[in-house]
């Protein structure tokens, strides 16, 4: 599975996985605690596959950030996101050089970090997105 049904509910920490629809809004389970609970469609709710990084040419999509860090690390765990300010933007301008440093704020990499420590934590590994990993078996066929 690809970020397609991971989301990110403002105002609740950690990451939830997309299990159902309902009449007002979505089910959804959180990934470290396995809890399911309702959220209502006024929430402030992100799919993690919609999320881009500015660069200086054009916008990345987390999934590729994601990929990139998986590569630097050998599948494992990222820098902690309570690394210092400095440490922070050198680990992820490695990742990502050319990332637009007047608009993305170290909130926005400390929470990258902390999204990806917590999807590998999970078992999460795969960070395509399923649409890109279809076009690529269709091309292959």
């Amino acid at each position: 599975m690809g970020l397609e049904k991971i989301l990110a509910i403002s105002g609740k920490p950690g990451l939830y996985e997309l299990t159902a629809q309902s009449r007002g809004g979505f089910i959804v389970k959180s990934i470290p605690e396995g809890k399911k609970m309702a959220v209502n469609i006024r929430h402030n709710v992100s799919l993690l596959s919609e999320i881009a990084i500015y660069t200086y040419t054009e916008e990345v999509p987390l999934a590729d950030i994601f990929e990139k860090i998986k590569e630097k690390e050998d599948g494992g765990e990222a820098i902690s996101p309570k690394s210092s300010k400095a440490e922070l933007e050198k680990y992820f301008a490695e990742i990502l050089p050319d990332y637009d440093v007047d608009r993305v704020y170290t909130s926005d990499i400390k929470k990258i970090f902390q999204w990806y420590n917590l999807l590998i934590k999970n078992g999460f590994t795969d960070f395509t997105d399923s649409e890109e990993a279809k076009d690529k078996k269709s091309e292959e066929e």
